[in-house]
């Protein structure tokens, strides 16, 4: 069965891109961008705000501003990597023959970010971590169209990453800078966007994405109305997203 699905709302966050129209003129030309500083996440108490690293804040402050005053929702964090930059840290500390505080451990766990929200919001609903290699964006909409299918009548999908900290850098994949996207999803009868998948020797017509990664081109065509299909392909499959507008 395929899930129909309306973006009710959506915001995302990447240096020096903090709102619709920014975004919108950055995706018709996409430009390099540079990390300079931190989301401001105000939303979140101080307390619990200096508890999260770089990759946190640029993910909740796109969830913030996505769920907004809205109903609560089911979550669906997503992430191929997680913040890996806390445990390379880790890592180092105990190759120099030091502990990692307890602290560092707890929040560097691929849930670690949507807890952190849960206890910030008081938030005692479902919310769901991802990981998922090259089809982590499909993943977490796919988990979400699913809760979509079981009654929910909206979920919150927060995709985020950033570039490879060394010595991890040499296995980089085209992310060039930290940014997050949350899309609040309902669904629909007619209209609005699917995501499908199939084999990958399935013809299909061919769709470039203007040399944009995966997250980047779906959040091209879930927010631009530039594209009305973006085909991904990973070894045996195909995943096909497409506008119904």
């Amino acid at each position: 069965m395929t899930v129909r699905f309306s973006v009710e709302r959506w915001a995302a966050w990447a240096p020096g891109l903090n709102d619709h129209t920014a975004w919108q003129a950055w995706l018709r030309q996409p430009s390099p961008l540079s990390y300079t500083h931190d989301p401001p996440l105000v939303e979140m108490p101080a307390m619990i705000r200096r508890r999260v690293d770089r990759l946190g804040r640029v993910a909740l402050q796109a969830a913030y501003w996505a769920q907004g005053d809205s109903a609560p929702c089911p979550i669906v964090f997503a992430s191929r990597r997680g913040d890996i930059g806390r445990c390379l840290r880790m890592l180092c500390q105990l190759a120099d023959g030091e502990a990692p505080s307890p602290a560092a451990f707890s929040t560097s766990v691929h849930n670690a970010i949507g807890a952190l929200y849960s206890i910030a919001t008081a938030y005692t609903g479902t919310y769901t971590a991802i990981a998922a290699g090259e089809e982590t964006v499909e993943a977490a909409f796919t988990e979400a169209l699913g809760q979509l299918a079981d009654g929910e009548p909206a979920v919150l999908v927060v995709y985020y990453d950033e570039p490879l900290p060394p010595p991890y850098d040499v296995f980089e994949e085209g992310v060039e800078f930290a940014r997050a996207m949350a899309f609040r999803i309902r669904p629909v009868d007619s209209g609005g966007y699917s995501l499908q998948s199939g084999p990958a020797a399935e013809e299909v017509p061919a769709t470039t994405a203007g040399g944009l990664t995966t997250d980047l081109a779906v959040l091209d065509l879930l927010v631009s109305g530039s594209t009305s299909r973006y085909v991904h392909t990973v070894g045996a499959r195909r995943w096909e997203w497409v506008n119904h507008a």
